[in-house]
């Protein structure tokens, strides 16, 4: 009798790992029909994770010392959580428009979840709270970074097209989820990884940190080490004009970049107890990118052309498209060099290799006033960013700076 018991312990503690860290209803997951980027992320593999790493590490187990008893949770917010999350950009929208679609089981629930965590109410079934906005329509929400994509979102999302439905198990073949790329020339996916101090998007399985090209980079001290050909280059800027890398002719592009804070001198006027005119001087640190840029054309006339034609040269031979002023841009046998002029610096050495390389500063948060508080903590904890193309194999690392927590209970 007490073998029996403990077998249906065992089976009913089997169970009930197997329905809270593995069962799912369904697969598959509906999105917009006008979606050109989807991100979706296995909610299960997430939790198992988590839960794994809060068992590894005792002195999380007892929770925020702040944390409000009487607060509501997400998990009982009323918002259905799915078996996979999705979030999407929609086709010709801003590249920082993001949005999701949530189930709602309990609309009165959601609300005050909302309120408890400081969402504003804009009317028309809208909240806001900073840059996030959230629209209550029917049975479902929409989060998204801006309210613009709202209307065209088609959150009955019809399954006639053959975008909207996708098999998010098939798609996710490693990783905690995959970044999926649609266009009518076809798809394309990235897996996504989520490690103790590391964030890792590839296409290719396969492949590895590219570790001596990234040792190389961090031997530098730039804020910016970037070569790219003419594909990366086409690939980026068609990101915010799709015509730049024809119309230009630019076929490589290598930088290097620095950032230094500086005093800056603010002139205001005022008037005396007389009614004169009297300028005050005022001076507050700002930071400031010093760059050299290297432009290789395969038409250096064409690209003088354009750039001219868009006045992005002006009388001073200063290349205005670059907002940090003073510069000049000198032409040259294969195209264009464009330096800052306040505090010159070299062009790092060529390594034939696809890459952009950003290395965090500390005098980067003095720039960004507007995040909040978690925002500027997650940008300070990282170390470096790091993307690498190699023909077919795309390649983004996050590094973080190393920490007693994984990045899954720092958040």
């Amino acid at each position: 009798m007490k073998k029996k018991l403990i077998v249906l312990v065992v089976f009913l503690f089997a169970g009930l790992i197997y329905f809270v860290f593995y069962h799912k209803k369904s697969s598959f997951t509906i999105v917009s029909a006008n979606a050109d980027v989807i991100i979706l992320v296995d909610a299960k593999k997430l939790t198992r994770q988590y839960v794994y790493s809060l068992a590894t590490h005792p002195s999380q187990w007892s929770g925020s010392k702040n944390e409000d008893k009487n607060s509501i949770s997400i998990l009982k917010s009323g918002v259905e959580i799915p078996d996979f999350f999705q979030v999407f950009h929609l086709k010709n929208s801003k590249f920082s428009d993001w949005y999701s679609v949530f189930e709602l089981k309990d609309k009165q629930k959601f609300i005050a979840f909302l309120k408890q965590q400081k969402f504003s109410d804009q009317g028309n079934n809208i909240f806001r709270k900073d840059q996030l906005y959230i629209k209550m329509l029917n049975k479902n929400c929409i989060v998204g970074t801006s309210d613009r994509g709202f209307e065209s979102i088609d959150y009955q999302r019809l399954p006639s097209s053959k975008i909207n439905i996708l098999d998010a198990e098939e798609l996710i073949t490693d990783g905690l989820g995959t970044i999926l790329f649609t266009s009518e020339k076809g798809g394309s996916n990235l897996s996504i990884e989520l490690n103790s101090d590391e964030i890792i998007i590839k296409n290719n399985l396969d492949s590895n940190d590219p570790p001596s090209i990234i040792s190389k980079l961090q031997q530098t001290k730039s804020f910016i080490e970037t070569e790219l050909n003419a594909e990366n280059i086409k690939n980026f800027s068609s990101l915010f004009d799709k015509t730049f890398a024809k119309s230009s002719q630019i076929n490589y592009f290598k930088a290097t970049a620095n950032l230094e804070q500086v005093n800056d001198t603010i002139i205001t006027y005022g008037y005396d107890d007389n009614f004169n005119e009297v300028e005050k001087k005022s001076i507050q640190k700002i930071v400031q990118p010093n760059y050299v840029i290297d432009l290789q054309s395969s038409n250096p006339e064409k690209t003088e052309y354009y750039f001219q034609n868009k006045k992005w040269i002006n009388a001073q031979k200063q290349f205005t498209a670059i907002p940090f002023q003073p510069n000049t841009i000198e032409k040259n046998k294969t195209g264009f060099e464009i330096k800052s002029t306040r505090k010159p610096i070299q062009l790092s050495p060529k390594l034939n290799e696809n890459y952009i390389f950003v290395r965090n500063n500390a005098s980067l948060l003095s720039s960004f006033k507007s995040l909040t508080k978690p925002e500027k903590k997650l940008i300070s904890d990282i170390d470096y960013i790091f993307y690498g193309n190699n023909e077919q194999d795309y390649y983004l690392k996050l590094q973080f700076k190393k920490g007693n927590l994984p990045l899954i209970l720092r958040w």
